[in-house]
Parts: C-alpha cells; sequence; structure tokens
C-alpha cells in the first residue's frame, strides 16, 4: 500500500510506493531553521520509490556535517518537505509533518543534540548523538 504526504495548502502531492527505512529527529541549526525552532523528523524512503505531483522549489545548502543538501518546499504555502544529500541520492527524507500518516514511523534516534537549545527536551528512551549518525544504507 502506498504512503502518500502533501504540503499544507495541498499544491504538491507525494506519493511513496515503499515502506520507511529509518526515522530520526534532527537538532542541527539548520534543521531548527526549517522546523521553525524546534527539531525537524524526517522519514527515510528509497528515491526510486518517491513520485511528486506540483512544482517544488529547491534550495541548496551545506549542512552542519558538511554535506550538499538539497531541501524541497512548496512555493505556494512554504511547507518544507525534502532534504537530499547529495552523497546519497539514493535515499529521500520527507518530513514527518508532511506524511498523511505522521504516525507512520516515530524516531528512531535524536541527533546534533549539541546543537540542541537548552530548553530542548530529549526523549530518554531514543539513542542521542552530539552530531551526525552513519547514514542510512
Amino acid at each position: 500500500m502506498p504512503h502518500t504526504a502533501q504540503c499544507l495548502c495541498g499544491q504538491v502531492r507525494i506519493t511513496i510506493d515503499a515502506e520507511p527505512m529509518a526515522a530520526r529527529m534532527c537538532w542541527c541549526r539548520l534543521c531548527q531553521y526549517l522546523g521553525g525552532g524546534s527539531a525537524t523528523v524526517n522519514v527515510c524512503f528509497p528515491s526510486e520509490a518517491v513520485t511528486t505531483q506540483g512544482e517544488v522549489r529547491w534550495h541548496d545548502s551545506v549542512a552542519d556535517s558538511g554535506n550538499a543538501m538539497k531541501r524541497g518546499f512548496c512555493p505556494q504555502c512554504g511547507t518544507p518537505l525534502f532534504s537530499l544529500a547529495e552523497a546519497r541520492p539514493h535515499l529521500t527524507f520527507i518530513r514527518a509533518g508532511a506524511l498523511d500518516n505522521p504516525s507512520l514511523m516515530g524516531p528512531q534516534a535524536v541527533i546534533w543534540t549539541d546543537a540542541a537549545p537548552d530548553w530542548a527536551h530529549h526523549d530518554p528512551a531514543l539513542p542521542h548523538h552530539p552530531a551526525q549518525m552513519p547514514p542510512v544504507t
């Protein structure tokens, strides 16, 4: 059964014909900007299983890890939707909040905890990493 996602205004629709591979909560400084001050929760899927309808705009940046990244968002409503790492084109990370079923997969780890603000709460049941952890294979 495919999974679906969309932006706030519905202009961008995403279909994923695969199960999620992993999910992480990220507190890197870039994700704090994308999350409006909080961490982002990113669910990983194989890129070949992800199709998109509607216009997606892309912003190129370099992550705290040093990876060249592309961040995809809806140009109409501004919803952050995707992260793509140039070094791992076979993986697509979709923001959990964009998924039609945001409970599909919760975070399995918290990364970049050293960059989190003092008030951030880290679930003690999850592994914590001060920076980037090894990529999903």
